[in-house]
């Protein structure tokens, strides 16, 4: 957009994360997702008179886990609030959360963009209970409430307004992803609701400090949404501006099947909602004994492992990074690097003929069928000269794949496939193929040594595989020069 780069882009994120408690966050009553609608709820989550909430001391586990993962400072001493807020499908009329004593506050999450690597900071993060639904399809002239969701423990995870482009927010977004499914508090899945995104977004221009108006867009449901929210807005909120007109803060939804967003309603500030301490439940207090379980029960996180693969199995940094992307894949990998030395290969099996097959079969890691001790197996036959990679990766793979109980040493057997290093046999093919190309041996001899790859090829060809290439390679060379 024109005289776009004049302005500064400022974004804060609200990241609204379901906990995978069994239970919802003041009662009993199930939080799994789906069933038929109304089915999970009870006179607490009904709000009935009379009832009264019981704090899910899972729900404060997982916070405080997150927490010391994105080296927040926990509050010991804390108690929740209401908010007083129509929801239209929260019974109560209010909802449970926390204002002035968030359970954890300060930290930062690292990100990695083309621009580099950068934390962004957190203000805060919070427990509170998640509202119903409303559906809107269900009946013509009516709206539908399912209350199975209402009441289900939420984590908001609160940045400060120090994301600046587009870029940022979705490499922010992704690594929140990432490491609350890391940590199993959540599953991430973005389209069921279970993590749901804010952005607030203002513009200035370079140079200012003070922050413009800014506009949020809620209920962002995929990361590529997030991001393409945030570049539409961005393009309104400058054209505005350049027009001579006046920003309105104000809350804004997106249509992603027309990239455009729209007004929902003018923005409401903290005041707005009547905050005051929750008189249904007790301030409850983390003891140093429970933050020293916790702490002690948090698994190495994704950057720990991705220094250890760098610098101690001396990975490059891509491959490091694709592995610890994923806790099933780091689990796998950990498997394989036990049984081979070759931690090069073990990355590029798992990155490559692995990674392949997943993807066609549409599966997770977690699903493939091959231990990784098979795996090794097929790397150290590589690594001795009896398989080449291609055969190994391909045929052997698929035999194995398709029994697994099967000896990786056998299945190489039983297709005929072991290389010949019999230096005997292998200079037999040799030979046969440099006979058959008279001309590409001239050719050869007058210094077009680039033909060396063609007559490997065709000595591969000959031996359909068996041939071992390192013995190729020298008797050509012998052969080819002498």
């Amino acid at each position: 957009m024109k005289n776009s780069d004049k302005y500064q882009v400022v974004i804060g994120l609200e990241v609204h994360a379901q906990l995978l408690t069994k239970s919802k966050l003041f009662c009993g009553d199930s939080a799994a997702f789906g069933g038929d609608p109304n089915t999970h709820i009870s006179p607490i989550t009904l709000a009935h008179p009379g009832t009264l909430p019981k704090m899910n001391r899972k729900a404060i586990e997982y916070a405080t886990r997150l927490g010391l993962a994105l080296h927040c400072d926990i509050a010991q001493h804390n108690y929740f609030a209401r908010k007083n807020y129509f929801y239209p499908d929260l019974p109560k009329g209010y909802q449970v959360s926390q204002h002035t004593t968030p359970i954890c506050s300060n930290g930062y999450v690292t990100i990695k963009t083309a621009e580099g690597t950068r934390n962004i900071l957190l203000n805060r993060i919070h427990i509170e209970e998640d509202a119903g639904k409303s559906l809107h399809d269900v009946e013509e002239h009516f709206t539908s409430i399912d209350l199975n969701r209402a009441g289900v423990c939420l984590l908001e995870i609160v940045s400060e307004p120090n994301l600046h482009s587009s870029d940022e927010a979705f490499a922010y977004v992704t690594e929140l992803r990432k490491l609350v499914r890391w940590l199993d508090i959540c599953d991430g899945n973005m389209e069921e609701g279970s993590m749901r995104c804010d952005a607030n977004i203002s513009i200035r221009l370079k140079g200012e400090t003070k922050l413009g108006t800014r506009v949020e867009v809620k209920n962002l449901n995929s990361i590529r949404n997030v991001k393409k929210a945030i570049e539409i807005e961005v393009e309104r909120l400058i054209a505005i501006t350049e027009s001579g007109n006046k920003i309105i803060q104000e809350t804004r939804s997106f249509d992603a099947d027309n990239n455009t967003t729209f007004s929902l309603r003018a923005k409401e500030e903290a005041d707005d909602y009547r905050y005051f301490p929750e008189p249904d439940l007790t301030p409850f207090h983390i003891s140093d004994e429970f933050l020293k379980e916790v702490k002690e029960a948090l698994p190495a996180l994704p950057e720990t492992l991705e220094q250890k693969y760098r610098e101690e199995l001396q990975l490059p940094a891509y491959d490091a990074g694709v592995i610890c992307s994923d806790k099933e894949t780091v689990h796998y990998f950990e498997t394989l690097v036990q049984h081979t030395a070759n931690y090069k290969a073990a990355a590029n099996w798992l990155l490559g003929p692995v990674k392949s097959y997943l993807n066609d079969q549409q599966a997770e890691i977690k699903d493939f069928v091959l231990p990784a001790e098979k795996i090794a197996a097929l790397i150290k036959l590589v690594d001795e000269g009896k398989l080449n990679f291609s055969n190994a990766s391909t045929k052997v793979l698929a035999a194995l794949i398709a029994d697994p109980q099967k000896d990786a040493l056998q299945a190489a057997t039983d297709l005929n496939l072991l290389q010949e290093s019999d230096s005997g046999s292998v200079a037999s093919w040799v030979d046969e193929v440099i006979a058959n190309m008279p001309d590409k041996v001239k050719d050869y001899k007058s210094g077009k040594k680039g033909l060396i790859g063609l007559f490997a090829g065709e000595v591969k060809k000959l031996s359909k595989g068996k041939a071992d290439m390192q013995i190729v390679n020298k008797l050509l060379n012998e052969k080819l020069n002498s």
